[in-house]
């Protein structure tokens, strides 16, 4: 435990947002995240719990969020970067666009302000990243098998990652013009801008991933065909349909499903569509 009674000496202090007035110039991201020196005096805020709910019940990927706070505290940030990357493929989306569950689990929030996991989550990758610890990974020995994953949402681009680093030859089929399914298409750039999707797709490709975009599966390529060709066929196309519900006044004109709107509105602003189909203005 880095400090006893760090959540007595420092507040919670957590990601900032930029000024309405400059935000309203661009699509950018709108959070100002901390520097390092706060980011280290908020991971001393941890109680390393005898049972870390924040672990335990609050993520769902179960990252081993004590140990790499300790770690942060002590400034081994590649031991941190290490042991974040063990269970979660992709920490600078979930650094960014995760509701942080863990936070909601943190005993300290049960009578104070929970630890600011997410933002330390965030400044761990981006350290990585700007220090070149992120690199694509060598596959020492490849399996002979071939998978085939339908769909590039982080379901997709998770297992594909899993499956590359166990020695497949992966082929990620996606129906859309880019990979990246609801992270591309349905998380506006304010939360997580789109490099930050093409910077991890560039290490999988180097790492020997290979990704088909506008492709649908059933129709462009027959099913027999992928059966034929791939040991192993992984679907995870997502919720494809919007759920409609009945209640006055869902007949009114400019009333549409969410990802009606996030859609045609993430293809404007990257610029594969010139014209807003939906204006929310």
């Amino acid at each position: 435990m880095g400090m006893p009674g760090g959540f007595l000496k420092y507040e919670r202090r957590c990601a900032k947002y930029r000024p309405v007035k400059e935000r309203l110039t661009d699509y950018r991201e709108v959070e100002v995240y901390p520097p390092e020196d706060e980011v280290v005096n908020q991971s001393l805020r941890c109680l390393d719990c005898g049972i870390p709910f924040c672990h335990s019940t609050g993520c769902s990927l179960s990252i081993l969020i004590p140990e790499i706070n300790e770690l942060v505290h002590g400034g081994r940030w590649r031991e941190a970067y290490e042991r974040l990357s063990s269970v979660n493929p992709f920490p600078e989306i979930t650094g960014r666009i995760c509701p942080a569950l863990c936070e909601a689990s943190c005993t300290l929030s049960i009578n104070d302000a929970p630890v600011t996991i997410r933002n330390i989550e965030y400044t761990v990758i981006e350290k990585a990243f700007e220090n070149g610890w992120v690199q694509p990974r060598k596959i020492k020995r490849r399996a002979g098998k071939k998978a085939a994953v339908i769909g590039s949402g982080p379901a997709g681009l998770a297992a594909a990652s899993k499956l590359s680093g166990r020695g497949f030859d992966v082929t990620v089929y996606e129906k859309a013009p880019a990979a990246g399914g609801i992270l591309r298409y349905g998380i506006p750039d304010f939360k997580l801008e789109k490099w930050v999707i093409d910077r991890r797709l560039d290490i999988m490709k180097k790492e020997g991933v290979k990704f088909e975009t506008g492709i649908r599966i059933g129709k462009d390529v027959s099913a027999s065909y992928m059966q034929k060709n791939y040991d192993n066929i992984i679907i995870t196309t997502g919720a494809l349909h919007p759920r409609d519900i009945r209640i006055p006044g869902r007949e009114y004109d400019g009333i549409y499903f969410a990802m009606e709107y996030l859609s045609s509105s993430n293809e404007y602003v990257c610029g594969s569509s010139e014209n807003l189909e939906i204006d929310a203005s």
